[in-house]
């Protein structure tokens, strides 16, 4: 492949740093623009992190002709109107997930996308893990026999402060949208759409949940039992029973080197590191997609990201979660 990807960044916070730093390790990559409030960080962020140019504003960016796809790694409330900026400028989008705080949002995004023939995706990075590809290659091959549930929890002690992104609720804060969407995204991709949800959460002082504990049932009687948490740190791994063996992805799970395959009395280690700080996966994702063509991923479709939205606004109903965009 000679021609390269052209990215644009919107949002310099931590994740976008991580981002930047992954995107280096791409040859079919380049960094050409960054966008932020201050023209003051965008010239700072471009500078370290090799961008071509620097924005003080994220429509300035959006109308940069020579920009391919842009990354929005704003906070969770911003990626609506962001990714519709965007979108509406002629540009592809990856959008830091949760792709949208409810699946209306994700619905007019994905119509958005589609109407201008243009690419969408949700960055949950784990799915183009190496584990992960490990993971699924094991349950089609029925290596543990039929599913029979999948454990999960993800949990961190995020000290209190009522206008950090983490428990603000004007911008979407608590443990659902933030970590639990990761045992979520996992039970989605093992055992598809749950017929039955059960939750409860326990709410801050400003109304969103720093713990909550989700049952899901299944037509066949799996069951998936998920947990978020920014009250404790927590193992945060994940297993996969099956009915001849289990798979157990080790901590932290979204993002596993190591996974176990449990099975006849043995246990099978399989070391699967990922790249770089592990963004450079999803990134080679987009950009195999776009040079070839593509306006949406295989790996993590539109379709998928729409069933996963609405299974979060299913456990937000179940605990009494409301955000002023729902």
């Amino acid at each position: 492949m000679s021609k390269k990807v052209h990215w644009g960044i919107i949002g310099l916070g931590k994740i976008a740093i991580n981002f930047a730093t992954d995107l280096q390790l791409s040859e079919t990559a380049i960094l050409h623009g960054v966008a932020s409030r201050s023209q003051k960080k965008a010239t700072i962020f471009a500078k370290k992190y090799n961008a071509n140019k620097a924005y003080d504003s994220y429509e300035a960016l959006a109308n940069d002709p020579e920009i391919d796809v842009i990354y929005i790694a704003t906070p969770h409330v911003f990626h609506y109107e962001n990714t519709l900026l965007c979108l509406q400028k002629g540009k592809a989008v990856l959008c830091e997930k949760p792709m949208g705080i409810n699946s209306k949002q994700v619905q007019t995004m994905i119509q958005e996308a589609k109407s201008r023939k243009l690419f969408l995706m949700e960055a949950i990075w784990t799915r183009f893990m190496p584990s992960y590809k490990k993971v699924l290659e094991l349950l089609d091959a029925q290596t543990i026999g039929d599913i029979i549930s999948v454990h999960a929890d993800f949990g961190f002690l995020g000290k209190f402060d009522p206008e950090s992104r983490l428990y603000n609720k004007d911008l979407a804060g608590g443990s659902l949208l933030d970590i639990g969407l990761y045992p979520i995204f996992l039970s989605l991709l093992v055992l598809g759409i749950p017929t039955d949800i059960k939750a409860m959460a326990r709410m801050t002082e400003t109304d969103v949940d720093s713990f909550c504990s989700m049952l899901f049932s299944y037509k066949n009687g799996e069951k998936a039992i998920l947990e978020s948490t920014i009250e404790v740190d927590t193992p945060t791994e994940a297993f996969i029973h099956g009915t001849k063996g289990s798979i157990k992805l080790h901590r932290r799970f979204h993002h596993a080197g190591t996974i176990t395959l449990y099975k006849d009395g043995q246990e099978t280690i399989f070391e699967l590191p990922h790249a770089g700080i592990g963004y450079i996966h999803e990134i080679e994702e987009v950009n195999a997609c776009i040079l070839n063509g593509e306006t949406e991923s295989e790996k993590l479709p539109l379709e998928f990201s729409q069933n996963l939205i609405e299974i979060i606004d299913r456990v937000k109903s179940e605990i009494g979660l409301k955000y002023s965009a729902d």
